[in-house]
């Protein structure tokens, strides 16, 4: 038997932001101000011009290793919802997936929650990365984000 513990597959995480809900969703569905915020320290840059408006649109970041990853939006509400699976150029997502809810609590608050969800991921040479995009991670993502908005930095 062993003590080992396997890393949650689905972490969430959420707060309050003090800044409207349109001002924080711009900063998450605009790729190219995605580096500012991202708590993981994963991303390089992203082109401008690809501002996500629908379900289906493909947008492209570049991985401080260099890699290009194509991230597939597959839910979208204006203002209130965006989720997407990234993948290699080209290739289909190996199954984890990026989301953000946000919730106003009145006209300059804001409930945002994150999740990264990685239960239908089955690429062995992912898992370790995925294992480690833990709930502190996310929570970077968030107060960064966070700062950004609140400091009325949004594009």
């Amino acid at each position: 038997m062993t003590d080992f513990k396997e890393a949650p597959r689905v972490v969430t995480v959420a707060r309050e932001i003090q800044a409207p809900a349109e001002r924080i969703f711009l900063l998450i569905a605009d790729p190219a101000q995605q580096p500012r915020w991202d708590g993981n320290d994963n991303l390089q840059d992203a082109p401008d011009g690809q501002r996500v408006r629908a379900v289906g649109d493909v947008f492209t970041t570049r991985l401080r290793t260099g890699g290009i990853r194509q991230n597939h939006v597959v839910d979208f509400i204006e203002g209130r919802r965006i989720a997407w699976y990234p993948a290699e150029v080209d290739s289909a997502p190996p199954g984890h997936l990026w989301a953000w809810d946000l919730e106003p609590l009145s006209p300059s608050r804001t409930r945002v929650t994150h999740t990264y969800d990685w239960s239908q991921l089955v690429d062995e040479n992912r898992m370790a990365r995925a294992r480690a995009t833990t709930s502190e991670r996310l929570q970077a993502s968030l107060d960064r984000l966070a700062a950004l908005a609140e400091a009325a930095e949004a594009p």
